[in-house]
């Protein structure tokens, strides 16, 4: 049987049309806790209150929900709450366009009355020439007759202002919409600033922003401001947005959207990339969280892990054989990454393919050039680095192995948990990191990010991950001092 999409004014059907993807309106689950339980609602009241649905339609075992209602074509994740695909948002048949703010609502106001007014004299004026139309010939037929040229004057000059009037709604409408993504629009909304760049405020944007506008190149006949360019870049790293979507949103050109991301890509990493860097020990020791300070004194200097990102498959066999994951059975490129105790990223290695090993990245990285004598270094148990952490005089912390052992002692499960619980800020870490920027989520990126460009040493996808690592040090802290 067919299925057919319930949203108001949308004809698609699933043996209709092909490769459209159709879902159900989600659910309330009762039998996984009463968290799970107040998401599931919340989501399925939204869901319901954006598509409008008649009662008891959302009950039907035959409702659906096509995917041309969603951004990326599918619903986020149950626990994406940030997501604009949380719940069904485009073209849903009832939405209406609304002013940005309260002087254009008022503009909006204002016009609509003042065309009433004019329409409502042009009546007046109209049934006043057919009343005069009926006078018979008379001596007064010729005062009669100037006062229609009157009126006739005055109908025309209705006319004109009605026309005017249009033009200047016009005018509004078409401001309001390109004043969207404007320095003012994001100013008045701190929630508009973290959704779509991921900075904590407007402040933080704007730092942002001062530091590579000299860079951002604008001419008279840009389409596109330098803020704006600027939002465009931080909008595709926060959501992942393909460039088509994002030529729409900003009303330009697929061919301009993918110019000005590779342009301003290159600005931000040259102007934030000596942002990132390894602290002095005494800055180390000076804010050692207390956690850190209770285990291991204040010689832990960093906290070191690997995350891996989906790309597309390379054409190339060697490629596709050293980009080949058998940890996440895809095709990815891996990065390695450097957190002090504080919880800030101080470390990011360029990207590599996805069948190396962690003690290989490790030691050709560069990463341990930076230790000190007597320093610590926490990892998980896949990073069998202690050699080459023991050359510069330092330690390397691990969990205990348990291949080949029935059990461990007493005093090694105590030292595991001890490590475990803190190695495990890393992982919050780079969480966080990649949800802020959903451009490290990708299910394929694409394969031209790992080219290296002529005249250059990084490709796109180094360039992206030291942005996002950078962006994500500007908010707060996921690792209490205390």
């Amino acid at each position: 049987m067919p299925m057919f999409c319930v949203v108001y004014g949308c004809a698609n059907r699933s043996n209709r049309e092909k490769g459209k993807r159709f879902f159900r309106v989600p659910k309330v689950v009762v039998h996984r806790g009463q968290k799970w339980e107040n998401l599931t609602e919340r989501r399925r009241k939204m869901w319901i209150a954006n598509l409008r649905l008649r009662p008891g339609a959302a009950e039907s075992p035959n409702a659906r929900i096509c995917s041309d209602h969603f951004v990326k074509g599918c619903p986020s994740a149950l626990d994406d709450t940030e997501s604009v695909d949380w719940a069904p948002t485009v073209n849903l048949g009832h939405q209406k366009t609304k002013p940005k703010s309260e002087t254009e609502a008022s503009l909006h106001q204002e016009q609509r009355m003042k065309c009433k007014e004019d329409h409502q004299r042009w009546l007046e004026c109209a049934e006043a020439i057919l009343d005069l139309q009926q006078i018979p010939e008379s001596p007064g037929y010729a005062d009669a007759g100037c006062q229609t040229n009157l009126i006739m004057d005055d109908l025309e000059k209705m006319e004109d202002v009605l026309r005017q009037n249009t033009v200047e709604l016009g005018d509004l409408r078409s401001k309001a919409v390109d004043t969207q993504f404007s320095q003012e629009s994001f100013k008045e909304n701190e929630d508009k600033t973290k959704f779509y760049t991921g900075l904590p405020n407007f402040l933080v944007l704007m730092q942002i922003f001062q530091l590579c506008e000299p860079y951002i190149t604008c001419s008279s006949v840009s389409v596109l401001s330098k803020f704006e360019q600027l939002i465009l870049v931080l909008m595709r790293l926060r959501l992942n947005l393909p460039l088509k979507d994002l030529a729409f949103r900003f009303k330009i050109s697929l061919s301009t959207a993918s110019r000005v991301w590779h342009k301003v890509i290159d600005i931000l990493h040259e102007r934030l990339e000596s942002q990132m860097e390894w602290p002095e020990r005494h800055v180390l020791q000076a804010t050692m969280p207390v956690a850190f300070r209770e285990a291991f004194g204040s010689r832990v200097s960093i906290i070191i892990d690997c995350f891996e990102v989906f790309i597309e498959r390379p054409s190339n066999l060697l490629a596709q054989a050293q980009a080949w994951s058998n940890y996440k059975h895809h095709h990815t490129v891996k990065f390695l990454i450097g957190v002090t105790p504080q919880g800030y990223v101080t470390y990011i290695s360029c990207a590599w393919g996805g069948r190396v090993s962690d003690k290989q990245i490790t030691t050709d990285s560069g990463i341990l050039r930076n230790l000190l004598p007597g320093d610590i270094v926490l990892a998980d148990r896949g990073f069998n680095i202690g050699d080459s952490v023991g050359f510069y005089c330092a330690s390397l912390q691990v969990p205990a192995f348990t291949k080949g052992r029935k059990e461990l002692t007493a005093y090694e499960v105590a030292d595991t948990r001890k490590i475990d619980n803190l190695r495990i800020h890393v992982e919050r870490v780079v969480g966080l990191v990649r949800r802020k920027y959903k451009i490290l989520q990708s299910r394929a990126m694409p394969i031209e990010y790992m080219a290296t460009k002529p005249g250059e040493a990084l490709a796109l996808i180094d360039k992206v991950g030291v942005i996002c690592c950078v962006l994500s040090n500007l908010s707060e802290s996921l690792v209490p001092f205390k």
